[in-house]
This record gives C-alpha cells, sequence and structure tokens, in this order.
C-alpha cells in the first residue's frame, strides 16, 4: 500500500511523494505536505510557464519566480498562467 500524505493543495489524503522532490528542507517539506497528484499537476503547470514565459533556469531572479509561484500553486492562490495555453479537449 502507498504511504499516503494530507495534501495541502487538496485538503485530504492522497497518495504521498516517494522522495523528496527538491533538494534539502525544502524538499523534506514538501514530501511531507504534498500530495503526488498535485506535485505532477504542479509539474506540468512549471513546464507550461518555463516554456511559455521562456524563462532561464540559471537566472536565480527566475528560478525565485518559479518558486514563488510553486508556493502560490501549491497554497491554492492566484498564480500566472501561460498566456495562449488551451487545455486539451477531452
Amino acid at each position: 500500500m502507498a504511504q499516503t500524505v494530507f495534501c495541502r493543495k487538496y485538503q485530504q489524503e492522497l497518495e504521498a511523494l516517494p522522495f523528496p522532490p527538491l533538494p534539502g528542507a525544502k524538499g523534506q517539506e514538501i514530501q511531507q505536505t504534498v500530495s503526488k497528484p498535485a506535485w505532477e499537476e504542479w509539474q506540468a503547470q512549471q513546464t507550461r510557464l518555463i516554456n511559455e514565459k521562456h524563462l532561464n533556469m540559471l537566472d536565480p531572479d527566475n528560478r525565485a519566480y518559479l518558486l514563488d509561484q510553486m508556493e502560490r500553486f501549491l497554497d491554492n492562490r492566484d498564480t500566472d498562467h501561460a498566456e495562449g495555453y488551451v487545455p486539451p479537449s477531452e
């Protein structure tokens, strides 16, 4: 049985991440408070932001921006969206 965590995004017990997604204390915190589905959703959002806004991950300002957007996303606060992104129709 997979381990579960009380997800701060979805406010319910869901499958936990198998390992910290980031190094250090921040990664440990995310593993303990964010579910695998929420993290996967963030990764898709992160990819759209990086691509559409042409973020350079070598730039400290761009990394700080993305970390701020991650916190906002995981806390269900307003986040920036990739302009022109249209979700695929089902």
